[in-house]
């Protein structure tokens, strides 16, 4: 009996300690700025149409990275236009403040 309990125990320590990822998990997480990958919001840029949910997918996971968008002038223009903060606004997601 005591082998059982020791066996549940043990079990639910790692149960619970899988769900809470600890702090050098959440560093090993962080996002790589791929502006390529927000290609697929060129549809609702160009045609003001609602952006897809892959798109905004896309804008919250690389949402630290639109400030070095912003101030990239390779892609300021597309991060900084009335289309983008459009697109951001039916995301939920806040215009960065860079």
């Amino acid at each position: 009996m005591k082998f059982a309990t020791v066996v549940c125990i043990a079990f639910v320590i790692i149960a619970v300690s899988s769900l809470t990822p600890t702090k050098a998990v959440m560093e090993d997480e962080k996002v790589t700025c791929n502006p390529k990958e927000l290609l697929i919001c060129m549809p609702a840029a160009k045609t003001g149409s609602q952006p897809s949910t892959e798109c905004c997918g896309k804008l919250k996971e690389q949402q630290s990275c639109l400030c070095g968008y912003s101030k990239d002038p390779s892609f300021s223009q597309y991060i900084t236009s009335g289309a983008a903060k459009k697109i951001l606004e039916a995301c939920d997601i806040p215009i960065p403040k860079c």
